[in-house]
Parts: C-alpha cells; sequence; structure tokens
C-alpha cells in the first residue's frame, strides 16, 4: 500500500486491528504513521476487522489476527476528530454549550458523528445521551472496541492510544448516511405494558385479556414450529416501543423501526415477571422478537436498498460496525453483513470492526445496541449555497 501511495497523503485514515495485535498497538501505530500520510488518524480495536482488500474483495475477518487500513481523500470535508474521557461527562441537565465545549466540535459544522468507547467506559448511555442532546441533527454510528489484556487502551486518535472515547465530527460536502439492521423478526400479537417496575414486566394485555408475561410468551411459543422454539432457546428477544420512532402515529418507515429490541435477562417463576435489557413503563408496547439469519439478511437488504434509493449520490465508503454475535454465527457463512450490502451496492468499498456494542440511531435517538450491524454509508452531499 505504500508503496503505490507514494508520497500522497490521504484526509482521513481509518485503522481497525483485531485484538490478537492488541499489545503491538504502541509500536504498530508509529510504524502506520512512518509508512502511510494522512492528515487524521481513527480507529479501534475489534473482536475481527472488516475491510476490502486491493482485488476489492469486502472481507469479514473474524477470527484470525487482522489489520485494516482505509485511507480516505475527502474534498471539501471539514473533518473534527477528538478524544474524551468518558470518566467527566458534563450534566445532561446542563446546557448543550457545555457539551459542545467538551467534544470540542462545531454544531453548526458537525453534519454527522463517528463514535468509538473503549470497553471500559463508564457513562456510555450518558454519552449517547448527550451527543444527541448536542447534536441532535448530526447521524451518529460507531461502536464499544473489543476488550483486550494489555494495559492500555482500545482506541487510537491520532498518534495516541487511548480509552474513553474517540471519534470524529464530519462537515462540509461530507455526511453519514445511517442504517441500523435489529435482526430480528416478530412473534405473536403486539402486547400492552399494564404494570411495570423500572426494567421489570410484572403484567401485559391483549385486548381486554390481562396476563403474566411469562404467561404471554407461553402462548406464543405454543403457536411456533417445533424449529422455532429449538431457535428460541438461545435467540428470544423482545421489541420495545419507543414513542419517539413514531411520527404523527404514521407507521415507521424502516422495517420494525418502532421497535427497539433489547435481551430478556431474567424471568420471576414466582409471579410471571420478566426482566428486559430496557426501561419500561405502562401504556407502552412490547412484542416478542426472533433473531435468525433470514430474517437478518432480509431487513439488511431491504434498508440498505431504501438508503441507496434515498441517496442522490453513491456512497464512496460504508462504514460497518457488527455485533460479535453476527458473522459466521448468525449466518452460517463467513461474510454474511458484508455480502448482503455487496447485493445491494456492488462495488461499495467497506470498513469497521466486530464490536462489544454497536451505536446507530433509531427513529430520532441514538442506541446502544446488541446483535445489530450499524451501517454509516459515507457520502459526498454539497451543501447549498
Amino acid at each position: 500500500m505504500a508503496d503505490e501511495l507514494g508520497s500522497a497523503s490521504a484526509d482521513l485514515a481509518l485503522v481497525f486491528v483485531s485484538s490478537h495485535f492488541a499489545s503491538d498497538l504502541p509500536r504498530l501505530l508509529p510504524l502506520l504513521h512512518k509508512r502511510l500520510q494522512s492528515t487524521h488518524w481513527l480507529g479501534a480495536v475489534g473482536g475481527g476487522v472488516i475491510g476490502t482488500d486491493r482485488s476489492g474483495k469486502a472481507t469479514e475477518v473474524e477470527r484470525n489476527a487482522a489489520l485494516s487500513v482505509t485511507l480516505l481523500n475527502l474534498p471539501g470535508a471539514v473533518l473534527q476528530p477528538f478524544a474524551v474521557a468518558t470518566d467527566s461527562l458534563p450534566d445532561l441537565d446542563g446546557s448543550s454549550e457545555e457539551w459542545h465545549r467538551w467534544f470540542e466540535l462545531d454544531p453548526n459544522t458537525t453534519r454527522a458523528m463517528l463514535l468509538l468507547v473503549d470497553p471500559g467506559s463508564s457513562g456510555i448511555t450518558d454519552l449517547i445521551s448527550g451527543r444527541d442532546y448536542a447534536y441532535p441533527a448530526a447521524a451518529c454510528i460507531g461502536g464499544i472496541a473489543a476488550p483486550h489484556n494489555a494495559p492500555h487502551g482500545s482506541l487510537l486518535c491520532g498518534d495516541q492510544v487511548v480509552s474513553g472515547a474517540v471519534g470524529l465530527g464530519i462537515g462540509g460536502d461530507w455526511t453519514l448516511d445511517p442504517v441500523v439492521a435489529q435482526g430480528c423478526r416478530p412473534i405473536g400479537p403486539v402486547f400492552a405494558i399494564e404494570q411495570s417496575h423500572r426494567n421489570v414486566l410484572l403484567q401485559l394485555s391483549e385486548g381486554s385479556r390481562r396476563d403474566s408475561p411469562v404467561a404471554c410468551l407461553q402462548r406464543v411459543l405454543a403457536e411456533l414450529t417445533e424449529d422455532e422454539r429449538e431457535m428460541a432457546k438461545d435467540s428470544l428477544f423482545l421489541g420495545v416501543e419507543r414513542r419517539d420512532l413514531l411520527i404523527g402515529g404514521n407507521q415507521p418507515s424502516e422495517p420494525g423501526s418502532a421497535f427497539l429490541v433489547r435481551n430478556l435477562i431474567g424471568v420471576d417463576p414466582r409471579n410471571g415477571a420478566v426482566a428486559v435489557a430496557e426501561r419500561v413503563r405502562p401504556g407502552q408496547n412490547v412484542q416478542f422478537q426472533l433473531r435468525e439469519a433470514n430474517a437478518s439478511r432480509q431487513e439488511a437488504s431491504q434498508l440498505l436498498c431504501a438508503a441507496r434509493e434515498r441517496a442522490e449520490r453513491p456512497p464512496l465508503l460504508g462504514l460497518l460496525f457488527a455485533c460479535l454475535g453476527r458473522g459466521s454465527g448468525l449466518f452460517g457463512t463467513a461474510d454474511g453483513d458484508v455480502s448482503i450490502a455487496r447485493s445491494v451496492m456492488a462495488d461499495l468499498p467497506i470498513s469497521g470492526a466486530f464490536c462489544n456494542g454497536e451505536i446507530g440511531p433509531l427513529g430520532g435517538s441514538t442506541h446502544l445496541h446488541g446483535y445489530t450491524a450499524c451501517w454509516g454509508l459515507l457520502r459526498q452531499a454539497p451543501l447549498s449555497s
């Protein structure tokens, strides 16, 4: 790569390193800087890495040692890298200007944001909420880096290996189109929450019938095929309706986008209560979800097709942050998510990593997800003069 580029300099270098190389990061980064020229550098350690080789083939490397380096020339872009310590967040009840100063990003020139977080960071949910508060019009895509045993962070920014969070404000003539594929299909009816406490469902209703969440789930499972019930043993989730994902009572434009898919984390056999990895409240709707490969393929393909049709110009790059639970473990074959993208956008270069949690918008808010594929389609979108 260095020989091909010669003395040419890129605007942005994206570096994703598998955890096999984590202990080598302090030596690897200076070597890359010596051999490759770029104004800005950003990256993270991944449980696996995603990249495009010199023949143009996009590849997901899940278990082997790998390094993905993507060099981008972005004429007319305003790129603002940042590195922040997540143990000292601004007050969520404070002003948005406090967050602007903390991120050191100008909201007037930030159209989109890339956000990478160290797995040892605290306050990740508050960080994402604060980002939304300060930059509501800027879509955000990213992920939680992979953990490792080396005595340093999992993030790369400039010539430093750091912890906390790093990212990039993107503006000028460029933006990121976000696509979040949750990879589940609904099973059974939509239930209304009648009683709950924090993240625990106590009573659900379907029409005039009220019952415990466990009893409702048992009815749903009874209607499934034997294969589906077997799948539900380790692939069962709950979709929690978010009112902010529905506008004016209309149906969401994205498949399943009214429901934020969350893990089921416990059952109380004494009263049939179910705990879910999301705070819930009476009046919300919920629906059980089954995660499986065909639904994941169909959903991702639909969402990427819709993004392609909405865009005035094709993307230069697809940034992919995928859950460690996807890949061959979900699809049964290698390159599952990149193959879906290439079936929609055949020549799309792809870069990214397998993450411990994915960051992306659903409806009007950014969320920390699990088991998803969060895409950021980087494209040129000149501002009107």
